[in-house]
């Protein structure tokens, strides 16, 4: 990589998430905002001045042409993501796309095989695994710290007003709680047990609008390893992950954005990791897509497009297990 070299990054959207991303690349080394889009002008401009970047662009169109843009940041409401995708991949930009990935795994490989093509970098912003507390996790985790894992657990939920048309609920939006907070526990799980669990069980509330409004869901691996995951719109479970180990365990306060970990034998904190942020925690994963693109790499080492396909094909299980389809889905 080039000392002082730089990507161009240009965003996607401009709500909440996208105004999260944008806080974090502040503080990145290796880029810097060049461009936001919106269907809407005024909010682009708005976005542009908040957060100091060069052009603000009135349609995803012009964003995706613009010569001075490398890579380009998806926070689009899930629908969208595909089709974002592909304007953005077709027309030359590496690509980091906020989770979902995708509606479904066969979407995901469908975006992954164009990618392949045009030969661009391509990414989910599954943040947490970028974290500094989620990396020193895995350090424990694979120097044997807690024994073999047995059990993990990790809850995602919280307590909203139902609002038929909000992105969460509507299911014309990709709504419900697997897809919005449940992909945490799942991804979390996968990090710590594996890709490929053989049995699946779960169960959920499908509320009035079509969507799952809470879930519980069961893991199970060839090793015995079970993972035990809950998601939620409407109840407040926390945001809480143990790891359970034969020789002790790791618990990790709201784990997606996860700043401490405590190791605990026996009933004793024998270890603790604060992981403090450079900003609000997405400056990581945007660093991870700039050095790989500097280093013409393709995918992340990190968080490998495999991983999001399987990650989406045991949420797809999943949902047909409730008979969970969306409209937009073929």
């Amino acid at each position: 990589m080039k000392q002082n070299s730089k990507v161009k990054w240009g965003i996607i959207g401009t709500g909440m998430i996208a105004s999260q991303f944008a806080k974090g690349l502040k503080v990145v080394k290796n880029g810097t905002l060049e461009a936001v889009a919106s269907r809407t002008l005024s909010k682009a401009e708005t976005f542009k001045e908040a957060f100091s970047a060069k052009k603000a662009h009135g349609s995803y169109e012009e964003l995706a042409k613009n010569p001075d843009v490398d890579v380009i940041y998806i926070g689009t409401p899930h629908t969208y993501h595909k089709e974002n995708m592909i304007l953005c991949i077709e027309n030359g930009k590496h690509v980091l796309c906020e989770k979902p990935f995708t509606l479904n795994a066969n979407d995901a490989k469908e975006v992954i095989d164009l990618a392949k093509k045009h030969k661009v970098f391509l990414m989910e912003a599954m943040w947490t695994k970028f974290l500094p507390t989620t990396r020193e996790v895995k350090k424990w985790v694979n120097n044997n710290l807690i024994g073999k894992v047995q059990m993990l657990q990790a809850n995602f939920g919280f307590r909203s007003n139902l609002q038929p048309e909000s992105r969460l609920f509507n299911p014309n939006l990709g709504g419900g709680s697997l897809l919005d907070v449940g992909i945490y526990p799942v991804t979390y799980t996968t990090m710590f047990l594996g890709l490929n669990p053989d049995q699946i069980l779960s169960v959920a509330d499908i509320g009035e609008t079509g969507v799952d409004e809470q879930a519980s869901i069961l893991l199970k691996y060839k090793n015995g390893s079970i993972g035990s995951l809950n998601s939620a719109l409407r109840t407040d479970i926390g945001t809480k992950a143990i790891i359970y180990g034969t020789d002790g365990q790791i618990e990790v306060d709201h784990f997606f954005m996860a700043e401490r970990a405590k190791l605990i034998k026996n009933g004793e904190i024998v270890e603790e990791f604060i992981g403090s942020f450079k900003k609000n925690g997405y400056e990581y994963e945007a660093e991870e897509v700039g050095d790989c693109i500097l280093n013409k790499k393709l995918e992340s080492d990190v968080n490998p497009l495999k991983d999001t396909v399987s990650i989406l094909e045991i949420m797809d299980k999943i949902r047909f297990q409730w008979k969970l389809k969306y409209p937009t889905e073929d």
